[in-house]
């Protein structure tokens, strides 16, 4: 989006990598989607360029090694190494607990989640969902004894819509903080619109205080899906296409009118379950290459990632290796 509230802090995964695991071999034969008649409920805006930002390669640098352990059904702990000269080494130390109150299969509430460092900086993410349609998310950082970054988000779902109120960094005593309101709407199973309200005020603004507003939009047909936003400073394209059963396409173009720059990518994903083995890939317009293979060493509960990344015209080149037990 061309204006939103500062990041929330990185959730602390369980893990480098996503899920590897075997797919029920009725789905390695690839069938078109058909789309559905009936108007469902689209999503967050946040959410609206996901299908494509997903088959994007993270990259990193360096080494990493993840130990996970289940202390019971509700309880996980993880222990993190990094090695590496672009972000901080170190140790840090997760947990993730989740709730007992079941909203479907895959999903019980709440969830609380954090990592910490022997430094005591700490990442502490809370979701809870109330009722049926509301759902709360509470994310904090905490960086040499002092809060660096809180917030506060709502999510309203109804039928056919979905209202999102955010407010972060809020400080009732200096009058600063962001605040965003999201709003998108399903109009036909296939198209979604709406729009984002950004409000901002501290010292360090022009005047006190800056409002944007932007528009967003969403249009799904079969295996494709088209989303953009678009504000009077900025545009964000994205397309994402599933060829296949085992490949995924997207191409993204973001525009900066204020800086007066843009910027290409296209990507792609490649799933060979079978194999218990994923491929992502990008290039985009500044000549920069990235790629990560994400490979899981059946029957072994490890996985193993590799991740490389170069930069032709700035002569950069990052190579990056981790391993995943539990």
């Amino acid at each position: 989006m061309a204006a939103s509230a500062p990041p929330p802090p990185p959730p602390p995964g369980p893990g480098l990598l996503p899920n590897l695991g075997k797919s029920d071999p009725s789905t390695d034969i690839y069938t078109p989607t058909e789309a559905s008649s009936q108007i469902e409920n689209p999503g967050t805006i946040e959410d609206l360029h996901k299908k494509c930002k997903d088959i994007f390669p993270i990259n990193f640098e360096g080494g990493k090694l993840v130990v996970n352990k289940g202390l019971s059904n509700h309880f996980h702990i993880s222990h993190t190494i990094n090695m590496s000269s672009v972000i901080q080494s170190g140790y840090r130390f997760g947990a993730t607990y989740v709730g007992t109150k079941q909203i479907s299969p895959t999903e019980a509430y709440p969830i609380l989640l954090g990592d910490i460092d022997p430094s005591g900086n700490l990442n502490a993410n809370i979701l809870h969902q109330f009722g049926s349609r509301l759902k709360g998310k509470l994310a904090a950082q905490v960086q040499r004894n002092k809060f660096t970054a809180v917030q506060m988000t709502a999510d309203y779902r109804g039928d056919a819509y979905t209202c999102s109120l955010t407010l972060g960094n809020p400080d009732v005593l200096n009058g600063s903080g962001v605040l965003v309101l999201h709003y998108l709407q399903s109009l036909t199973p296939s198209l979604a619109l709406g729009g984002e309200l950004a409000y901002q005020r501290g010292s360090g603004l022009p005047g006190g205080q800056i409002a944007l507003l932007s528009a967003a939009g969403r249009y799904t047909t079969g295996d494709s899906t088209f989303s953009g936003s678009i504000s009077p400073s900025a545009c964000h394209l994205c397309f994402h296409q599933r060829a296949s059963q085992q490949l995924q396409v997207g191409v993204e173009l973001e525009i900066n009118a204020r800086m007066q720059e843009s910027t290409a990518t296209i990507a792609y994903q490649v799933d060979l379950p079978k194999a218990d083995l994923v491929f992502k890939g990008s290039v985009d317009t500044t000549w920069t290459v990235g790629a990560v293979l994400e490979k899981r060493l059946q029957p072994l509960p490890f996985s193993f990632a590799l991740s490389g990344m170069i930069n032709h015209s700035k002569q950069q080149f990052r190579l990056g290796c981790g391993l995943i037990i539990g």
